[in-house]
């Protein structure tokens, strides 16, 4: 009877253990939930009859059961050393120009940083003997009681071989909805999301606590590859797949930066559709002796990188609010916040707008506050942590006079800003002069804030044909320290070739209210000279598609005022161009007035190069696919923008339908 029992019990172990590779790891089950369970309780009955067939990675260990009193400290035998962290495409570039440097021509592989936690797995003969937590990377947290709760990571391997691997531990989005819901019914706190839910269900101590979280894994690191005859970081993958480990079928090699930077624009459209949270990608070299060759640091191999995306939305606190003048006398409120990093840039300050926005998301000095980016360029104050506060915040005291001049400030009728009038406040005219040289407007590379604000206080700038002016100071602009003769040469070469700029930057450059780098264009587009615009109505001006009646008085008011048309005067005497040189707008019956999309990879043209072939002949390039989309141009890879263009019966444009377009303009 027991050599029977033994016999079953051995193949009542393949086949739950068949079972929960086909269901959790290639989402193909070929039995049932109920012959699954059938069998389950079989072994189960087994085990307890003769308890000492029972094997330490039975299958029955997945429910939990073990109570453990602490965590033990497990050494690692290679240690786990974490990823450094990349957070723009620069800095990607850097890394495979390093690379090549050395004298290499790498491959890359590319995979999904699961947002969850590391852990170490080890097998002797085949079967599952620990589990650890990264730890320091030197000595992690034995959770072998819990591991063996997770369904995707095999008890026993199609090998009976020596083997230690490395992946993520991670909680899918469904799961923690499940169990959020579930918690809600039973009034316990909710889980806050999958990363912490995942980290808090392995350190119980308790076994049948993680069994119920339903974790999961995908295996990414092999140790030891050169021990088993392989020689690249992707025959890895293929050959831990093979063993029974459940790998990330999204992981890619690549060719060379172009296809890193594919993958990395891919997955970020594909991010929100994914079943789990993925917080960037990392880049590794495929080869392994390469690898080799290259090293490591004290903390981190030189042959890999972790490319984070960019943070949505993170937490800073809000240690200050100042004010700024802008050059129409605006005053803006300004949150300076201790610096954090958000979207790929590190992020020390945002504007509060005006008084009304600050008191409305009842923001107080020392808050620790939210903070995005509007439309992914601008930082923006969400709202404040109420919950965290302690009592010594301040409140916020709008001020009344300017911070710059001393002027008592005018808060305009039925307007929510708060103005400085003085037309002569230092302040209005810097920001101005900072306005005129900026990248969008006169692109004067070399004159950035603060080179104008020293410039300014020096008094060589003190309007803006004095920019034009600067030749005549060279000798001083020389011997200030910081400013060698090289860097003032090129400083004014560069307001030189600002002359020759088309009318658009100068109009932005200029300042009219309300008028933007893209409402510029569409003016000099229209109108050609600087002096044709000036003879406009306001009713001429309203008649624009995207002119209304605000924008329309503004521009008639800036060329109403003697100060202004003195000031495009002396510009014209001094040699600036005042006429529209951009490419002019061709007509195309299948572009022109409609607004395109354009999503994965095309061919024989860049993105950059469509959009702005579509511009050129009065249409309309957007980034995001909505019921205001007329056409997505579709390449190879397209992502989710595809998915949202069949769902609202978008026309959809292949290569193949883009080609033909392209080869019908008249180039």
């Amino acid at each position: 009877m027991k050599e029977q029992a033994k016999k079953r019990i051995e193949e009542l172990t393949q086949i739950i253990e068949k079972a929960n590779h086909e269901y959790y790891v290639l989402d193909n089950p070929s039995i049932t939930d109920q012959e699954f369970d059938k069998y389950l309780r079989e072994l189960e009955q087994l085990e307890q009859e003769y308890p000492d067939l029972a094997s330490p990675s039975s299958p029955t260990k997945r429910v939990g059961g073990e109570v453990i009193d602490k965590f033990q400290k497990m050494k690692h035998q290679i240690p786990m050393l974490s990823l450094p962290d990349v957070f723009n495409i620069d800095e990607i570039i850097a890394f495979d120009e390093r690379i090549r440097k050395s004298g290499f021509n790498p491959e890359y592989v590319c995979e999904l940083k699961i947002d969850g936690l590391s852990g170490s797995f080890h097998y002797e003969k085949g079967q599952l003997i620990t589990g650890a937590t990264r730890g320091d990377g030197i000595t992690g947290e034995d959770i072998t009681h819990n591991v063996k709760t997770i369904h995707s990571l095999p008890l026993h391997l199609k090998e009976p071989i020596d083997i230690e691997v490395r992946g993520e531990i991670y909680m899918g989005r469904e799961t923690l909805a499940r169990l959020n819901e579930k918690r809600a019914k039973e009034n316990l706190p909710l889980l806050q999301n999958c990363r912490n839910a995942a980290a808090g269900s392995i350190r119980q101590l308790d076994s049948k606590i993680a069994a119920t979280r339903k974790l999961d894994t995908w295996i990414y690191h092999l140790p030891n590859p050169s021990d088993y005859g392989i020689k690249t970081h992707f025959e890895a993958l293929t050959f831990m797949k093979k063993l029974g480990f459940k790998v990330n079928p999204a992981n890619r090699l690549v060719k060379n930066i172009d296809g890193i930077l594919e993958f990395i624009n891919e997955y970020q459209e594909k991010r929100p559709y994914l079943p789990y949270d993925i917080d960037g990608v990392v880049i590794k070299v495929n080869d392994l002796e390469m690898q080799a060759s290259l090293g490591f640091t004290s903390k981190y191999p030189k042959w890999a990188v972790a490319y984070k995306f960019p943070a949505e939305e993170v937490l800073t606190k809000l240690t200050d609010i100042i004010f700024t003048v802008g050059r129409t006398g605006r005053i803006t409120p300004n949150a300076v916040l201790e610096p954090v990093i958000v979207m790929g840039s590190t992020i020390k300050r945002a504007t509060l707008h005006n008084e009304d926005y600050v008191m409305e998301k009842d923001l107080k000095i020392g808050d620790i506050v939210s903070i995005r980016k509007a439309g992914d360029v601008i930082p923006e104050v969400v709202e404040p942590k109420k919950e965290r506060r302690t009592g010594n915040e301040k409140d916020f005291q709008m001020i009344t006079n300017c911070p710059i001049c001393d002027s008592i400030l005018e808060r305009k009728k039925d307007q929510v800003d708060h103005y400085c009038m003085n037309p002569n406040c230092p302040a209005r005219n810097i920001e101005g002069l900072i306005h005129f040289c900026h990248r969008k407007a006169m692109d004067i590379e070399g004159l950035g804030e603060r080179i104008v604000e020293d410039f300014f206080n020096m008094g060589f700038i003190n309007n803006i044909p004095d920019i034009y002016h600067l030749e005549t100071h060279k000798k001083e602009l020389q011997e200030l320290e910081g400013y060698g003769k090289k860097s003032i040469e090129n400083l004014l070469d560069a307001i030189e070739r600002s002359k020759q700029n088309s009318l658009e930057r100068l109009l932005f450059g200029l300042g009219i209210e309300g008028i933007g780098d893209k409402t510029a264009l569409v003016l000099a587009k229209k109108y050609k000279t600087i002096d044709h615009l000036a003879m406009q109505s306001e009713q001429d001006l309203k008649k624009m598609k995207d002119i209304g009646s605000i924008l329309a008085k503004n521009i008639h008011d800036f060329f109403e005022k003697e100060e202004n048309i003195q000031l495009i005067n002396a510009l014209k005497e001094l040699g600036l161009n005042m006429k529209y040189t951009g490419i002019e707008e061709k007509e195309n019956e299948l572009i022109t007035g409609r607004r395109f999309v354009v999503t994965g990879t095309i061919s024989f043209m860049s993105r950059e190069e469509i959009e702005t072939l579509i511009s050129n002949y009065g249409g309309n390039a957007s980034s995001s696919v909505s019921n205001k989309t007329d056409v997505v141009i579709v390449g190879e890879k397209p992502g989710s923008k595809l998915d949202k263009a069949r769902e609202l019966n978008i026309e959809i444009w292949n290569e193949e339908k883009w080609k033909k377009v392209y080869d019908s303009l008249e180039k």
